[in-house]
């Protein structure tokens, strides 16, 4: 062989690899474009979603652009690694980011046109490709991607050890379906945590690795199976499971428990969203170290809240019992009325500018708007029937129907809010905000506001006991009026008794609260004056506005159950106002304490007056005897005779005008609850009081709730347990009254 020829041998030869080794060159330098940093490698950029935490370590949910969060290498589960290892990249642990020998493999394949040969891409290079390289546009820019890829997994490979690039991989790796990362992949298809991850689970995730798009196995399960079976087979391959194990394994059916990341679904939705309007106030005024500030959908906080998961569900369980068969009988109490569910005396008019405010509160009507629809033609649009979903309690209902008939639709719903904290922290413990969060978005617990009748009357009683009065003190039920001159009224006011019943007994104020009597109530009134109850109520965490005006004795006013639960916890925590709190702390991606959480408090009244009024309170439960009816009279009662709760428990039931709102606060020594329940219009209520009354549209949620509350004491740490009351406080409530006969009955009322 000539000189020359030698010459050009070795040039075909090693030309190749000469041109290779120059083109890194040239990479390295820079010349196809920037590299990342120093920095960018040793802080590689990750978009990690912030997670809330219950009380009990459950994650309700996730604030995300991506639903990725991160797990360390060793939540990671073996057979997942090395399901990783058999198939993707099997000499990981040999080579330095780049495996040589699949390099001259694949290069051999593209020469001789053996596709077959296989890829050299390792998990360092797919590393690299997924954290720091674009998707290319042309051939070109695919090659000089891949040097980059190249001189980066060489790069990383000298920073991290290969247990990290693992853990990076696996929490870089977009599964689809809202599941970026391994741990939100392990939560989404399986419902588990990664470490819980079987080695048939394992071994389907990494299958979807070559393509979670075609191997989705919520549409091609047949097909997703068989990618697993070859990783399962790699894995047999390579040694790291048996024959036997093999053959058993690839025979299993893929068994998913698909929970897609929606902040529709999950525990405490409405919760959850309250949560990130508060969340994204506490980003927006704290700094990371760089001085940014930090995101709430990319910083991977940790959110530690008060929200106790199994409570959360006994409440989330015990509204959608009573709400669902109470829909029931609101549909049968209205069946047959042409104006339903308005009454009777409504004008059409009146119905249609319901049905219009509804309209014009619609997501469809803001977007038809900034279209720059025309009012006329919105109506118009509103009238043409579309494909849509509708909420039912037995289902979503899927049909075709008008938006102004949808409107229509759900104005027959009753709606239902529930807010349950411990008295003596401030800890919110369970939080449900309406009925169905997809489709009823409006929070009742925080955000909506309604009447809340005479469940304010306690307050109104402890005012008078703080200033002396006994609770067995006498008042004449007879007719209180308020003078219009005097209290700067259009007329005069007096306020009546459910049924107009005034029977002119001398009544003590102990029976006048068990049996929200509203002439007792107005009487206090009448001593005090109105500016000293909103003086009380200021003192007891009320912060919605409320006029000093004669009414508030009856509670005409509109407040949140979020400030009801938090003052009724004055009297259980001895007269010490405790603010309501949802967050404990948050931490940072790495788990250091940004800010801890500790809850406002104020003495709001005095020990003595706080103890009375639990005591009191408990009588509208209890009941207390009246020589009149010859019976025991109180408006909670069926939750001895009907739920048949034998433990100190009190309460008290609100019914508004026209049965628009009911109410119902309970209280227990570990948990103060208030539940609101009616329709979204004041106007659309049961038309009598034996439906409409809190005692039957409030307190059976309560009920519900305790009862599963109580059956699972082990878990919850919430016991039956006596409040902690003196002999003393019990001494001043014996007024002589003769507890006698089993004739219990509810006593029904209001405005």
């Amino acid at each position: 062989m000539t000189r020359s020829k030698k010459i050009i041998l070795w040039f075909l030869v090693l030309g190749p690899f000469i041109g290779l080794f120059s083109l890194v060159q040239l990479t390295s330098m820079g010349l196809f474009g920037d590299l990342p940093t120093f920095e960018q490698l040793e802080n590689p950029k990750n978009n990690l979603a912030t997670e809330i935490i219950s009380e009990d370590g459950v994650v309700l949910g996730k604030y995300f652009f991506e639903n990725r969060s991160r797990a360390s290498y060793n939540e990671i589960p073996q057979n997942l690694i090395t399901a990783l290892i058999a198939t993707e990249d099997v000499r990981f642990r040999e080579h330095s980011g780049i495996d040589g020998r699949a390099l001259l493999r694949a290069i051999f394949g593209a020469v001789t046109g053996k596709s077959s040969s296989g890829g050299a891409s390792t998990i360092t290079q797919q590393l690299a490709k997924m954290l720091f390289t674009e998707k290319p546009s042309s051939g070109i820019d695919r090659v000089m991607q891949k040097l980059k890829e190249w001189i980066i997994a060489a790069q990383l490979e000298k920073r991290y050890t290969k247990d990290e690039i693992l853990a990076m991989y696996l929490n870089r790796f977009d599964w689809v379906n809202n599941a970026v990362g391994i741990k939100s992949a392990a939560g989404v298809y399986f419902n588990k945590k990664p470490f819980e991850l079987d080695i048939v689970e394992s071994a389907m995730l990494v299958g979807m690795l070559k393509n979670p798009a075609l191997y989705n196995p919520n549409r091609r399960l047949e097909l997703t199976e068989g990618r697993r079976n070859i990783v399962l087979s790699q894995m047999n391959k390579y040694e790291f499971i048996s024959d036997s194990l093999f053959d058993t394994l690839k025979n299993q059916p893929i068994v998913l428990d698909f929970k897609k990341a929606s902040h529709n679904e999950g525990l405490a939705p409405y919760f959850r969203e309250y949560l990130r309007g508060q969340l994204k106030e506490w980003c927006s005024n704290h700094t990371k170290p760089d001085g940014t500030n930090y995101n709430a959908y990319t910083d991977g906080l940790k959110v530690y809240t008060t929200i106790n998961s199994r409570l959360q569900t006994f409440a989330e369980e015990g509204l959608k019992s009573h709400i669902s068969s109470l829909q029931k009988d609101f549909y049968k109490h209205w069946k047959g009325y042409s104006k339903a569910p308005y009454p009777k005396d409504f004008e059409w008019e009146q119905i249609n500018a319901i049905i219009d405010a509804g309209m014009k509160r619609s997501e469809r009507y803001r977007k038809l708007k900034k279209a720059g629809k025309s009012e006329s033609e919105i109506k118009q649009i509103f009238k043409i029937k579309v494909p849509m979903t509708l909420f039912s309690w037995g289902g979503e209902i899927d049909t075709v129907l008008s938006p102004r008939d949808s409107i229509k639709y759900n104005k027959y719903f009753i709606h239902s809010g529930m807010m349950s904290m411990d008295p003596k922290t401030g800890f919110v413990k369970a939080y449900v905000g309406g009925i169905n969060y997809k489709h009823f978005k409006y929070d009742h617990v925080k955000v909506g506001k309604r009447q809340v009748g005479s469940t304010f009357k306690p307050f109104l009683y402890s005012l008078a006991i703080q200033e002396g009065y006994s609770p067995c003190y006498k008042i004449p039920n007879v007719p209180v009026v308020f003078d219009k001159e005097r209290w700067g009224l259009a007329k005069d006011w007096a306020p009546k008794n459910s049924g107009n019943d005034f029977d002119e007994m001398n009544i003590t104020l102990k029976f006048g609260l068990a049996n929200s009597i509203n002439t007792i109530t107005a009487y206090i009134m009448k001593q005090f004056g109105p500016h000293a109850v909103v003086d009380l109520a200021k003192k007891i965490g009320i912060q919605s506005k409320i006029l000093a005006v004669p009414s508030l004795c009856l509670g005409t006013f509109d407040l949140s159950v979020y400030e009801m639960v938090g003052a009724y916890s004055t009297f259980v925590n001895k007269g010490v106002w405790t603010e309501p709190i949802f967050i404990t702390r948050i931490e940072d991606k790495n788990g250091v304490v940004l800010e801890d959480f500790t809850p406002k408090t104020q003495e709001a009244m005095s020990e003595e007056t706080a103890n009375l009024m639990v005591r009191m309170l408990q009588g509208v439960v209890d009941g207390v005897y009246s020589p009149a009816a010859g019976k025991t009279l109180g408006t909670g009662v069926r939750l001895r005779y009907t739920y048949q709760f034998k433990n100190e428990m009190g309460g008290k039931t609100g019914t508004t005008q026209n049965q628009s709102d009911g109410y119902f606060m309970g209280i227990t020594p570990n948990l103060v609850t208030g539940v609101w329940s009616g329709c979204e219009d004041r106007a659309a209520h049961f038309r009598t009081i034996q439906y409409g009354q809190g005692a039957n549209m409030a307190l059976p949620v309560f009920a519900e709730y305790m009862q599963r509350v109580y059956a699972d004491t082990l878990e919850t740490g919430i016991y039956p347990i006596d409040f902690d009351i003196p002999q003393s406080v019990d001494d001043r409530l014996d007024c002589g009254e003769s507890i006698q006969g089993g004739n219990n009955d509810e006593y029904e009322e209001e405005f």
